[in-house]
């Protein structure tokens, strides 16, 4: 059985070659992390598996990767890349690798909900430009943080939240506990909390979960923070919210479209800070990450 990582930057490639065993599928690193998909047919050149970090497999190139039968996507977020079930109907089925960073998204968040409260990327650039800019920021003790989504991310937030002495309130699809959180409604959740921090996996249930109206029931001056999928939150909703002011500060590591074009309105609005989906990019992560997938690619040879 063999198998190519179509995607890889030098990083991750040299752990895949660390942690590669005697007996492993015969795993081929094609170096260059900006693969376009009509390019993935040659890359993977019959391959059987493809281990696929951010490149998008539309169905149609899919059809086109003959002995193609399994991807292993590199973290949970596959859907905003391909389609599985359209995949499945061809043969091929898709893997996902869960908890790898967990602990490093929930910093990236903790990180992003500072930054937004204390005004800092802001008075950086101000300060570059020769402006001494000086902004009142919200002091986060004693506020409260929702979470959007209760998996181990959250739960790493929730900790980090609770040691900062914020009160966590979170709102899960099926039932959660958690030492020192209250999970209550979403409406309750969005009036009542100064932080709403997104944790849901994008599938068609949560596609735009927060939509114009939930945006709407946030306690005004909100902090909104996303870490999980642009697509979660409505976009243009929020972008409005943000102008107006509803939203203090967004903190967003994710958005609809990847890259963030140039010249796109959330680049031109001062209350926000972004950062380029690296949420996940720790060395302590990306070893899980690899050691993950290449677990998948033993258990498919050898089933």
């Amino acid at each position: 059985m063999r198998g190519v990582f179509v995607d890889a930057n030098e990083s991750l490639a040299a752990i895949m070659e660390r942690l590669e065993k005697p007996g492993d599928p015969r795993m081929r690193i094609h170096r260059d992390p900006d693969v376009t998909p009509e390019q993935l047919p040659k890359v993977l050149d019959g391959a059987e598996i493809a281990i696929v970090d951010h490149t998008y497999l539309p169905t149609d190139i899919a059809r086109q990767c003959k002995g193609l039968k399994d991807v292993v996507f590199l973290g949970t977020g596959a859907r905003s890349y391909m389609n599985p079930e359209e995949l499945a109907e061809l043969g091929i089925s898709v893997h996902l690798i869960k908890g790898y960073g967990d602990t490093a998204v929930a910093e990236s968040a903790i990180a992003l909900m500072w930054a937004s409260a204390r005004v800092l990327a802001l008075m950086d650039r101000e300060m570059r430009g020769g402006n001494w800019l000086r902004e009142d920021g919200m002091q986060l003790t004693g506020k409260t943080i929702g979470l959007v989504g209760f998996g181990g991310i959250a739960a790493e937030v929730a900790r980090i939240a609770l040691g900062s002495g914020m009160k966590v309130l979170a709102w899960n699809r099926t039932k959660k506990q958690y030492p020192g959180v209250e999970f209550v409604d979403i409406d309750k959740l969005l009036a009542d909390s100064h932080v709403v921090s997104v944790h849901l996996l994008l599938n068609d249930e949560t596609r735009g979960f927060l939509s114009r109206e939930r945006i709407a029931r946030m306690k005004p001056g909100v902090i909104l923070v996303n870490t999980a999928r642009g697509a979660v939150v409505d976009e243009d909703a929020m972008i409005e919210a943000l102008k107006s002011g509803h939203i203090r500060h967004a903190g967003l590591d994710v958005f609809s479209v990847e890259p963030l074009p140039r010249n796109h309105p959330l680049t031109k609005l001062p209350n926000v800070t972004l950062s380029a989906h690296s949420a996940f990019r720790t060395p302590e992560a990306s070893e899980n990450l690899i050691h993950a997938a290449w677990e998948h690619c033993r258990r498919i040879a050898q089933s």
